[in-house]
């Protein structure tokens, strides 16, 4: 008898050891404490089944100091107006559908409000070309189907259905990459706020607390556009780039240090004059025309969005870490910006090469900088 609870003992001190080294932790987990501490100050209305109210969501979106000193990091750094549209969205019945380029923190926004509502980030349905009708509506155990016919015991929900039915927040990312005629099968979730099982004669109906985040980017417009009646049942919020170098560099500052915690690197702030250097060559290159205004640029083919840059700064403090003395350098970062701003070959190149020129050969302080980007494009 001591066999079992020895084994049962290991496997759970086993899950405990892996789970602690989690790679990349869900919301709900990473930012346990800070919803915890939400909650327990949080006493205004709560819609039915959310875990916190729209004001403390909104909170732990957007970052503050709760009365007993907690502080709540930012999630998200850009207007408060457009998290505050987004939550008040999921308190009514309608799905929230979030637009932007690339990179602009929108898978990141879905699963902290995910997080905050219900508690549950995981509802996950990732949109690809090949995503089939079950992912979205429900599958079947064929050893099951074969042995005893359709029965409930059969039937394999789908995120969305669990969502349904448990009244929580499913989301689904890259919702354009989904073929047409799957997208459509949310037509009658999102309206009817019913699941039709025909095999079995039955429906799921949706109950309070349920609803959908969806993504979607208008840079890559993915394989299927929406049809109007799918568009018609979401709340569109579009995600913007941030407004100012300042925020852009918050954001990627942020964002490299949670990072760098995760896989034992310098603390990004460290670097942080290489931090603001690829953030001016991203928003530079993105908007065309220098940061002073004075000198026109020409744009390469990629998005060079926030997160990239984040890429680029936290691939930077690899290498200085391992291959460097621990201090973030412009040749750190100067061949992850050219593998992120060279994707066509031919006309990027040249973009890229014209840009090292005409401007960083020539701005005060930037002459390592420039022997690092010569050096790499060589």
């Amino acid at each position: 008898m001591t066999m079992p609870e020895t084994s049962a003992t290991t496997a759970e001190t086993v899950g405990e050891a892996v789970g602690a080294e989690v790679l990349r932790p869900h919301a709900e987990d990473a930012f346990a404490d800070e919803l915890k501490a939400l909650a327990a100050d949080d006493d205004r209305p709560r819609p039915v089944r959310w875990r916190l109210s729209p004001w403390a969501v909104a909170t732990y979106l957007l970052g503050g100091t709760l009365p007993d000193g907690t502080v709540i990091t930012p999630k998200y750094v850009g207007p408060r107006r457009i998290i505050e549209v987004a939550v008040t969205t999921l308190a009514t019945d309608r799905a929230l559908l979030l637009l932007g380029v690339p990179g602009t923190a929108k898978t990141w926004v879905s699963e902290h409000l995910a997080a905050a509502v219900s508690g549950d980030s995981t509802l996950l349905v990732q949109g690809t070309a090949g995503t089939p009708e079950e992912a979205i509506r429900y599958g079947w155990n064929y050893a099951q189907l074969l042995a005893h016919g359709p029965s409930r015991d059969a039937l394999v929900s789908s995120p969305v259905m669990r969502a349904m039915a448990e009244g929580m927040t499913a989301r689904i990312e890259e919702l354009t990459r989904i073929p047409a005629d799957v997208q459509d099968s949310l037509i009658t979730i999102l309206s009817e706020k019913t699941l039709p099982v025909p095999e079995l004669g039955q429906e799921i109906q949706a109950v309070r607390g349920f609803n959908v985040i969806a993504t979607a980017n208008d840079r890559d417009r993915g394989i299927n556009d929406l049809s109007s009646a799918l568009r018609r049942r979401f709340n569109t919020v579009v995600l913007p780039l941030p407004a100012t170098a300042e925020a852009e560099v918050d954001i990627v500052s942020r964002r490299v240090d949670q990072i760098g915690r995760s896989l034992d690197l310098p603390g990004g702030l460290e670097g942080i004059a290489e931090i603001r250097r690829v953030v001016t060559v991203f928003r530079e290159l993105r908007d065309g025309v220098t940061a002073d205004g004075r000198t026109k640029i020409k744009s390469p083919s990629g998005t060079l969005s926030t997160a990239e840059a984040i890429s680029v700064v936290t691939n930077g403090l690899a290498l200085a870490a391992h291959f460097g003395d621990g201090v973030l350098r412009p040749g750190d970062v100067a061949s992850g910006i050219l593998g992120a701003v060279v994707r066509d070959p031919a006309a990027d190149r040249v973009i890229w090469q014209e840009y090292v020129e005409t401007v960083v050969r020539e701005r005060d302080g930037w002459k390592d900088f420039y022997r690092a980007c010569r050096e790499v494009g060589a």
